[in-house]
């Protein structure tokens, strides 16, 4: 996969990042605004990284590491370009950067519906951790 562009989002990206996950992302989170992508962006700016193909934006994650955890968000790729290992780019880079900044484990946020994700997240070596259950609460804007 020779063209394929990893890469670092910059704030330039966030309107095509948001469109680009309404066609290939399962599922919302209320941070998936123009606000909660900058603000993701500028508070750290490897995070949300890219894969491009020809000057086309396809595919996402979002490699978040607080210093102590490495939490992984948004592994989306194109409908039509899945299977091809873009996924496993994507997932690769992130690995990369959790081992750069000391991370010893990577988590991810898996919606129990998504059947196909289940599968891939189970080929790259993720599995469920059934024990566990995240609990949320909005906070007020």
């Amino acid at each position: 996969m020779s063209d394929l562009r990893i890469r670092a989002a910059t704030p330039d990206d966030v309107h095509t990042v948001l469109a680009f996950w309404k066609a290939a992302a399962e599922g919302t989170s209320i941070s998936d605004d123009r606000d909660g992508v900058e603000r993701l962006v500028t508070r750290d700016p490897e995070a949300l990284i890219l894969a491009e193909q020809n000057g086309e934006l396809v595919g996402t994650v979002i490699a978040g590491f607080d210093g102590w955890r490495c939490h992984l968000y948004r592994l989306a790729v194109h409908p039509e370009r899945r299977r091809r290992g873009i996924g496993s780019a994507l997932l690769a880079a992130a690995e990369e950067r959790f081992t750069a900044l000391g991370g010893r484990r990577a988590d991810a946020m898996v919606l129990v519906r998504n059947e196909t994700a289940h599968h891939a997240w189970g080929a790259a070596g993720y599995g469920p951790q059934e024990q566990w259950r995240r609990w949320v609460k909005p906070l007020p804007s």
